[in-house]
């Protein structure tokens, strides 16, 4: 009598030998198209492997007509037959050297070093408040000949610079030091005085909850009765 101990899987009694021996896809290594799954994978790295070239062609053009079978939507792709053998190069871990009937992908091609971002100098920036773009606005405008759309835009950009300024701290804000600070963006091709140009006094609104105001209203409409 067997006294290895067992195990009750799916209603029946598996030694503990026999699950020993199961393997498990945590201790293998990962499959690269998960789409096609394990055996497929087990296919092209034993074609991999086999050292006569002539051998191993027969062996990856089977393995492509079996994927062509599990995939029958490839056939009416007029691209399928490539997305095949690129799917079969990608597997392999592009290591798989035979004579490919196609133009297949390529290592970097499949991962591609991204390229970087260019990112502007933070130094560039004279007043992080007002942003680069109207630091930029203001150069534009700086250098235009004078006339009554150069006043309008620089009207414009001066009270959105307050407005800006207000946002950043509401206590510091003030015609002079606007007006300032457009003088230096400009390098002093704009140079106002407060009474020169008329900024706007914002205010900030407090903003109420409807749901706040229908409660207050009908508590009050209660008061009166």
């Amino acid at each position: 009598m067997n006294d290895i101990p067992t195990a009750e899987v799916a209603g029946t009694e598996v030694s503990a030998e026999v699950l020993h021996m199961i393997p498990y896809n945590t201790g293998m290594p990962p499959v690269t198209l998960a789409e096609y799954g394990r055996n497929m994978q087990n296919l092209v790295d034993f074609c991999v492997g086999i050292p006569d070239r002539e051998e191993r062609t027969r062996c990856a053009n089977a393995i492509a007509d079996i994927m062509t079978v599990l995939f029958p939507a490839l056939k009416k792709d007029p691209n399928g037959r490539k997305k095949i053998w690129d799917h079969i190069n990608i597997m392999s871990r592009f290591e798989l050297d035979i004579d490919f009937p196609v133009e297949v992908i390529q290592a970097e091609e499949a991962n591609p070093v991204p390229q970087g971002i260019p990112y502007g100098n933070s130094r560039e920036i004279l007043f992080r408040y007002y942003g680069k773009h109207i630091q930029d606005m203001v150069k534009v405008v700086a250098d235009m000949e004078d006339s009554e759309d150069k006043q309008s835009m620089v009207g414009v950009i001066a009270n959105h610079m307050k407005k800006l300024m207000l946002a950043h701290n509401k206590e510091g804000v003030s015609d002079a030091k606007v007006l300032r600070d457009l003088c230096f963006m400009s390098d002093g091709k704009i140079d106002l005085l407060p009474g020169d140009i008329y900024l706007y006094d914002f205010q900030e609104v407090a903003i109420t909850n409807p749901n706040q105001k229908q409660r207050k209203q009908k508590k009050n409409n209660n008061n009166k009765m």
